[in-house]
């Protein structure tokens, strides 16, 4: 087996939404990707790209990717925020993965950033575990907060609903 690892293109996008879709599902959060197709294909190679990504293929097979991008944080400066990192379920435990997060995190020292970070949901052990093998520091403490763009249309300058 031969892993190919490169740079995500455009062309790609149909299949990385794919993924996307199957990592909502493991996720237990499927109704939750909302992003068109013309808007993913736009933020990542539109006018002004917001997001960068590695993809890994097996027999010229997009099985998994990383999607990123630049995080600033006041106190500690520019950052590589981790996205989205899936391998496929059937291709799990063969290397795709590891080889995808050390490309990340060679991203991130090429790019003299000062850290990198990501998400994982407490109950997912697996990706726990995974990174647990890089010694990664998962924090607790902190809770997310979120608005959609409905509620954002929705709130005026002094956020109250309108």
């Amino acid at each position: 087996m031969k892993i190919n690892l490169r740079v995500a293109e455009q062309q790609d996008c149909i299949r990385l939404l794919e993924l996307i879709h199957e990592l909502a599902v493991y996720e237990k959060a499927p109704e939750e990707v909302t992003v068109s197709l013309d808007e993913f294909i736009e933020a990542g190679f539109g006018v002004q790209p917001v997001w960068s990504a590695f993809v890994a293929e097996i027999d010229q097979v997009i099985v998994g990717f990383a999607l990123y991008y630049t995080r600033y944080s006041t106190w500690k400066g520019c950052r590589l925020y981790l996205e989205d990192f899936i391998v496929t379920e059937d291709q799990r435990g063969k290397g795709i993965g590891k080889i995808l997060f050390e490309r990340v995190m060679q991203e991130a020292k090429d790019k003299n950033f000062n850290g990198m970070v990501w998400q994982v949901l407490d109950w997912n052990e697996p990706a726990i575990n995974f990174y647990n093998k890089y010694s990664a520091y998962i924090e607790s403490g902190w809770l997310n907060a979120s608005f959609s763009k409905e509620q954002i249309l929705a709130l005026n300058a002094n956020g109250t609903e309108i």
